[in-house]
């Protein structure tokens, strides 16, 4: 692998200047922050290395701004707001310490390039994302030979993850020119490569490495463009029964876009660029990018659903909620609570239809799958 680390020269041998922290979860934790600091603030960087997946990214985006902030505190910055450019919590202005270079070793977040970093608290187990342009990575090592290896579960999740990110931020009510084109591109290419980049592995190597730059693009994309309710259900399904992301998007997003798909009137989100609801013509516009057929808006958007389900199909992902071992009584014990937290996820006021946590709630219980016994509530 590349030596992207800083050395420098001194009486004929190399000394190294960095210190390194791997002690990073899967969904990372306030308390991986923490950690992380400790290590930090005695070495004192001037220029921090993200490698890995979004996890780390995501982490290391939080350490950077807490080394640079430290009287920064979670719960203000884990704040909802209405737009990203009108935090109720301004943070200060980070990078006069530091610099932040982001090198993703899997293809699906985006986190590369995006102002978002999604943090659990590990008090109360809920998981926020973290938004705002100041914790934008200030440089992305985008090198397909970092992901030339792998696995193939890591492909299928993180390479549907971007797909859901290229979906949710077309339709999104915050979209605009500028977000949609690279959104559309980034889609094309994961329909196109990503099932090849799944089964073919190094031995396709361009399949890999153009899913790895559609990720990144997907990443670009809804860093602008914002996502919706389908990151707003997967995020509190993740951190409820530890379903990865990527798993928990391509579980919902079906579901989601059936829901948002629907042609009567709705209320929508503040500052929305559509005059009326009409999400399902944003659909079926990207079914045509897709060149998937269809006579009408509706007849598209069935036709773009069938697309994604057969996708994660080749992909080998779960259909379910209940095929990734959920119980139903454990299900049926959380759908309530992870309804509410979802209505008050920060990517739901981007939807194009605007939900009530009943609606969050049926949405869940659709993608739970057939219940036994008692059944739903």
């Amino acid at each position: 692998m590349r030596d992207y680390f800083p050395f420098k020269l001194m009486q004929g041998k190399y000394m190294q200047l960095h210190d390194l922290f791997c002690d990073v979860k899967p969904d990372p934790d306030i308390s991986t922050i923490v950690k992380g600091l400790e290590k930090i603030n005695v070495f004192k960087p001037d220029v921090f290395v993200a490698l890995g997946g979004g996890s780390p990214m995501d982490a290391g985006k939080i350490m950077w701004l807490m080394y640079e902030s430290p009287e920064t505190k979670f719960e203000e910055i884990a704040m909802r707001f209405i737009d990203i450019r009108k935090r109720i919590c301004h943070l200060h202005e980070i990078g006069q310490k530091s610099y932040f270079v982001a090198i993703p070793t899997t293809s699906g977040t985006g986190s590369e390039v995006t102002p978002f970093a999604v943090i659990v608290d590990d008090k109360t187990g809920i998981k926020y994302p973290i938004a705002d342009y100041s914790i934008t990575p200030n440089m992305a090592i985008i090198d397909p030979d970092l992901v030339m290896k792998m696995p193939k579960s890591l492909v299928a999740a993180g390479g549907f993850d971007a797909v859901s990110h290229t979906i949710e931020t077309y339709v999104a009510i915050t979209a605009s020119p500028f977000t949609s084109c690279i959104a559309v591109s980034a889609l094309q290419t994961l329909f196109k490569y990503l099932p090849l980049s799944y089964t073919g592995g190094e031995q396709n190597s361009q399949a890999r490495e153009q899913v790895h730059y559609a990720a990144t693009m997907a990443g670009m994309a809804f860093a602008n463009g914002f996502l919706g309710i389908c990151h707003s259900l997967a995020h509190k399904l993740g951190a409820a029964f530890h379903i990865p992301h990527g798993v928990a998007n391509a579980i919902m997003l079906p579901f989601v876009v059936r829901f948002n798909a629907t042609d009567s009137p709705r209320k929508q989100g503040i500052f929305s660029q559509y005059r009326t609801p009409d999400a399902i013509h944003r659909y079926a516009q990207l079914a045509d990018a897709l060149n998937l057929g269809g006579n009408t808006p509706e007849n598209k958007v069935e036709k773009l659903i069938s697309a994604m389900n057969s996708l994660k199909q080749e992909l080998k992902l779960p259909m379910t909620i209940k095929e990734t071992g959920v119980t139903e009584e454990n299900f049926l014990a959380t759908v309530d609570e992870m309804a509410g937290l979802a209505f008050d996820d920060q990517c739901t006021g981007a939807n194009p239809r605007y939900p009530s946590i009943d609606e969050l709630k049926e949405l869940y219980i659709a993608a739970y799958g057939a219940f036994s016994g008692a059944g739903k509530k």
